[in-house]
């Protein structure tokens, strides 16, 4: 089984995190041999990893355009090629390919070159019978409508672990110590929604004088909306909207553990991944109805249309004060953390593997 780990390379990332649980997963998993392989000239390649010898951008250029070229030469006695993020190499071999959400195929205008790119490989590669392995039934469902293909598996992630800390770390930002606040986590792009919760932000600020609402996350796409949004706030929660930037493993765990709640208005989602850790940090959480966060959440998530900045206004309120109702949002949590596992996850992608193989052969 040849496996991308291209995404372990670098600063990990949340597909990153994913891959690597995927990895340790999989590798448990009987009858299943793993040949992991990367596309990157970044970092240090773990012992056993070949490195295919293109960079990504220039193997990428060929690869949306042509059949080759192939990489069978570099990938010894596997069976089958998973690409992890949404590209996967030509081959001789049947193909896998996880896609983790399609914004980017919905909005091609927002998307980077880099991403238009590796679109354009992930479209050649299922017209060509590439298997999609859809992290939720709501990319399953996006991807047969934009793919145009019916080979697709729906396969649930699961929580990324909770990194438990020896020592309380610091705060990202200094601001947020010993006062409550309104936690965003993600990339300020514009799937995020995060204008509009800063507009519900204003809405719920006088009543509670000293929430902060943290806006978590590496500059993106929407930043300028987002200081728009912000703008248009009285003076008052304008001051109380605060950003940390990038942050890493251990920031945003302290920012979990002591936030009042987790908004996650999203415009799509894939997946998810914030909505577990917050579960796993007792968390309550407000979210939008959009992509797959209703089948992740379930019960343990307030829901309000994507759209709607007073229902999100009104949902963060209601999540604030009534105690009642923190709690059964945290229960739910608890109870939901259990239908997600990455054994499970590795259970059912070795079954798409033996069968494509099967196909193959």
């Amino acid at each position: 089984m040849a496996l991308d780990v291209s995404p372990l390379l670098g600063p990990l990332t949340g597909i990153g995190a994913a891959v690597r649980q995927m990895v340790i997963a999989l590798g448990e998993q009987p009858g299943v041999t793993l040949t992991p392989y990367a596309c990157s000239f970044r970092g240090k390649l773990q012992p056993g990893t070949t490195r295919l010898p293109m960079p990504a951008a220039v193997a990428q250029r060929m690869w949306a355009r042509l059949p080759g070229p192939r990489v069978d030469r570099w990938l010894g006695p596997a069976q089958v090629v998973h690409g992890t993020n949404y590209v996967v190499p030509p081959s001789r071999l049947p193909r896998v390919v996880t896609v983790y959400d399609c914004w980017f195929l919905r909005n091609a205008s927002d998307a980077s070159p880099d991403v238009s790119r590796a679109g354009q490989v992930l479209r050649r590669a299922v017209a060509n019978g590439a298997m999609v392995h859809a992290s939720s039934d709501a990319t399953a469902n996006a991807v047969r409508d934009l793919l145009n293909t019916d080979r697709v598996e729906a396969i649930p992630l699961a929580a990324l672990p909770l990194d438990a800390f020896a020592v309380e770390p610091h705060a990202p930002v200094a601001e947020l110590v010993g006062v409550p606040y309104v936690l965003a986590l993600g990339t300020l792009e514009r799937r995020k929604n995060l204008p509009r919760l800063v507009a519900a932000f204003g809405q719920i600020a006088s009543a509670h004088p000293d929430l902060r609402l943290a806006l978590a996350g590496t500059d993106g796409d929407d930043r300028g909306a987002i200081n728009t949004a912000i703008d248009a706030l009285d003076a008052s929660a304008r001051s109380r909207v605060l950003f940390t930037g990038r942050i890493d493993e251990a920031a945003k765990h302290w920012l979990l553990r002591h936030a009042q709640l987790l908004a996650y208005p999203s415009l799509d989602e894939g997946f998810g991944f914030p909505l577990l850790e917050a579960m796993g940090h007792d968390l309550p959480i407000v979210a939008s109805t959009a992509g797959s966060i209703p089948e992740v959440a379930g019960a343990a998530a307030m829901l309000v249309p994507a759209h709607d900045i007073n229902a999100l206004a009104e949902a963060m309120q209601r999540t604030l004060t009534d105690s009642a109702l923190r709690s059964n949002l945290i229960e739910f949590g608890k109870q939901r953390l259990h239908h997600f596992s990455w054994n499970n996850t590795a259970v059912r992608l070795a079954d798409v593997y033996r069968r494509v193989a099967q196909e193959g052969n």
